[in-house]
């Protein structure tokens, strides 16, 4: 037993030495990161590993992804993904974690892939990311999502680091000054409309750790916030992520409702067990309904959600967003971010994507 823990600990003792000499021999770049940590990383850095929820996706908005060394299992997957759909060869790198919110980074395998820098949305304990980093010798840099779905300035931010590291200053510039466009031409477009011609709105059926049936729903909705849209959720004063009552939502009863894509089975199931119910709503009395495609796989597709709020536009106000054409919207946002039609492949993977939804 003793000799054994003599062994670990020399192994530990030359992870420390191999992991001194790098950060002395490459580092003398200071970063500071999404946690405001100052990170010392190589000046020549050419190779990247990325960990946590939409960190690889991220990268891939950005980075060459020929110099990632490894990828996550939960990233393996790409239904849903666009990053994954545009970069089908990430699928056969070696997996460096299994990935996912509920598992901690796997340091060995991190160690063996060998990156000279390792990028994560692991984010939430700066204690954590700097004992990962002391295992491995490798600098560890924390990216954002920040709190919403879109236009959040976590993400510029995160951008910005990912540009500065890989050598793409360029590209993050053009990423983020696009963001800025998108979210001044929706501004644009919405704007001055008063709110008595606006027509009430609700979101159902959102992914939160699992797929929900209609109850499913968030105030303070980024994407409706996106369009000014006049979201009853927020007129009863709620202002998160909440299961309603489903009796609450008969009397906001909404002009017009989407459903998440990711939650539509569940809405198909409840209208069998309980058509009445939703015969007393008026946006399915009216056949106001419409699906909304999926954004949340492994955190935030930006460019779904996008995307999402255009169509939202092009339904809400139709006249505001009379030159929009959804599918071909949805492939000029992936064509920018990621450089790839992706239209058809997402709608694919949910029931032929952007329509009017008949019960």
């Amino acid at each position: 037993m003793k000799r054994k823990r003599k062994i670990i600990i020399i192994a530990l003792l030359c992870l420390c030495l191999f992991g001194c000499s790098k950060e002395t021999v490459k580092g003398n770049i200071s970063v500071t990161d999404a946690l405001a940590r100052e990170v010392l990383i190589p000046d020549n850095a050419e190779t990247f590993a990325c960990i946590g929820p939409g960190c690889l996706r991220l990268y891939c908005y950005v980075g060459d992804t020929s110099k990632l060394v490894g990828i996550e299992d939960m990233d393996k997957d790409k239904i849903g993904r666009p990053y994954l759909m545009a970069n089908p060869e990430l699928a056969d790198l070696t997996i460096i974690g299994a990935g996912g919110p509920n598992n901690s980074p796997d340091a060995e395998k991190l160690l063996v892939s060998d990156p000279d820098v390792i990028f994560t949305t692991y984010n939430s304990d700066a204690a954590s990311l700097d004992e990962l980093q002391q295992k491995t010798g490798i600098p560890v840099i924390a990216l954002s999502y920040g709190a919403t779905a879109v236009f959040d300035p976590e993400v510029d931010k995160s951008i910005e680091i990912l540009g500065a590291i890989t050598g793409n200053e360029k590209r993050s510039k053009l990423v983020i000054s696009y963001f800025d466009e998108v979210k001044a031409d929706l501004q644009n477009r919405t704007e001055n409309i008063p709110q008595q011609d606006k027509p009430s709105v609700y979101i159902g059926a959102q992914s939160m750790r699992g797929f929900h049936g209609i109850e499913s729903t968030s105030g303070n909705f980024s994407l409706f916030n996106a369009i000014g849209a006049r979201n009853v959720v927020d007129e009863a004063g709620i202002d998160i992520y909440i299961m309603l009552d489903k009796e609450a939502l008969l009397e906001m009863d909404p002009e017009v409702i989407f459903i998440d894509g990711a939650g539509f089975s569940q809405v198909q199931g409840d209208y069998k067990t309980n058509p009445s119910y939703y015969e007393e709503l008026k946006a399915f009395k009216n056949e106001n309904v419409y699906m909304q495609l999926p954004y949340n796989y492994y955190s935030t597709n930006i460019e779904i959600a996008l995307a999402d709020t255009y169509y939202m536009g092009t339904i809400l106000y139709p006249e505001r967003f009379s030159d929009v054409e959804p599918t071909k919207k949805f492939d000029e946002i992936t064509q920018m971010l990621l450089g790839v039609n992706l239209y058809d492949e997402v709608a694919a993977d949910f029931y032929g994507g952007f329509q009017q939804i008949k019960l």
